[in-house]
C-alpha cells in the first residue's frame, strides 16, 4: 500500500500540506463500469470539501 497519496485539490478536508491526501481511506470509482483503460476515466469519491 502506498505511504504517500499526492492530492493537489486543496478545498478538499483531507488535502494537507505537500499536497498529501490524510484520509484514512480513498475510494476510487470507474467511469466505465470495474475496469478503467485510463486514469480519465476514475474518479476519487473521498472527496468532502472543506468550508
Amino acid at each position: 500500500m502506498a505511504k504517500d497519496v499526492k492530492c493537489e485539490v486543496n478545498n478538499c478536508k483531507y488535502w494537507t500540506d505537500g499536497n498529501r491526501c490524510d484520509a484514512n481511506v480513498i475510494y476510487v470509482v470507474s467511469h466505465t463500469g470495474k475496469r478503467a483503460a485510463n486514469e480519465k476515466e476514475t474518479d476519487c469519491q473521498t472527496f468532502e470539501r472543506s468550508f
